[in-house]
């Protein structure tokens, strides 16, 4: 089992529950239409085109990791041992593309690159930190929830054998 220590630093401060807060609940649909869109064109969507990238299997990890402190290449390859060179390089360019990562090369023999969230990123690691408090704080009821599922599939799966067998 591995203990990421980084999630600790980032999930510290506690916001109030949902049902406390006083501010009436966000209208979404009208979030998903680009200003001056009459009906929401879903190809379009500005939210949809921001998590495309934060929603990666990697992204949030990277960016929890590099709002600690910043961080060379080779500690990113450590801190997240289970990714590919290639899909750590590919993260790290996205995550720079979209203004979330500034990329520091040093001129040094042999060359070394340092990333670190840039203040865009920085902004992030609250709503972040809600989004991985909530994961954690709902994980077991989640696993729970697929259990049973899984195995309401598994037997509506069986019921729909054996009735297609009482048919022949």
């Amino acid at each position: 089992m591995r203990k990421w220590a980084v999630w600790p630093q980032i999930v510290t401060s506690r916001e109030p529950p949902v049902t406390a807060r006083k501010t009436p609940a966000p209208d979404f649909m009208a979030m998903l239409t680009a200003p001056g869109d009459d009906a929401t064109d879903w190809t379009r969507c500005p939210i949809r085109d921001v998590l495309a990238h934060l929603g990666g299997k990697w992204s949030t990890l990277m960016i929890l990791i590099l709002g600690t402190r910043p961080h060379r290449f080779g500690e990113l390859r450590r801190a997240i041992p289970d990714i590919s060179q290639r899909m750590l390089t590919q993260t790290l360019r996205d995550l720079q593309r979209d203004g979330l990562v500034d990329r520091k090369v040093f001129s040094t023999i042999p060359p070394s690159v340092e990333y670190r969230l840039t203040p865009l990123g920085r902004s992030l690691l609250r709503p972040l930190a809600n989004v991985v408090r909530w994961a954690g704080e709902n994980h077991n009821a989640i696993r729970a929830a697929r259990t049973q599922f899984e195995r309401s599939a598994s037997g509506a799966e069986a019921d729909a054998g054996r009735a297609v067998r009482s048919v022949r």
